[in-house]
């Protein structure tokens, strides 16, 4: 795989193109728990299956273990990080490992015609 591939064709090479996630009005505690199950670092926050927001364990880690809140009383509306940045499936390797790297994030979801299609990681960017 190339730097110029898009990220369609990374998509397709996943082995697993889960799409996780979790409503703004579920517990933190819960999202927290689906993550480890799951053994991902992000989920995708979805209302009436639009995307939302992401929460991510950096999310959890800052907004709630150091600031001393309850996993279980926070809701995942109140720490998810939004708006989203998203790419589509014409975005290249190249792009998204810049855009992760300026913004300092780890997931990016994959978007096409307002549907979720993928998350795309750190982890599938590196492996190309």
């Amino acid at each position: 795989m190339k730097l110029s591939d898009t990220i369609g064709l990374v998509l397709k090479g996943k082995d697993k193109n889960r799409i996780l996630s979790i409503a703004p009005e579920q517990s933190v505690y819960e999202a927290i728990k689906q993550m480890a199950e799951q053994n991902v670092g992000a989920l995708l926050v979805l209302s009436d299956h639009k995307l939302v927001g992401i929460l991510s364990e950096r999310d959890y880690a800052r907004k709630i273990a150091l600031a001393g809140h309850s996993s279980r009383e926070t809701l995942v509306r109140e720490i998810m990080t939004a708006p989203v940045v998203f790419v589509t499936p014409q975005h290249t390797v190249d792009e998204c490992m810049a855009m992760m790297t300026e913004n300092h994030f780890r997931h990016l979801p994959v978007m096409q015609d307002d549907h979720v299609i993928g998350v795309i990681s750190i982890g599938d960017l590196v492996k190309c």
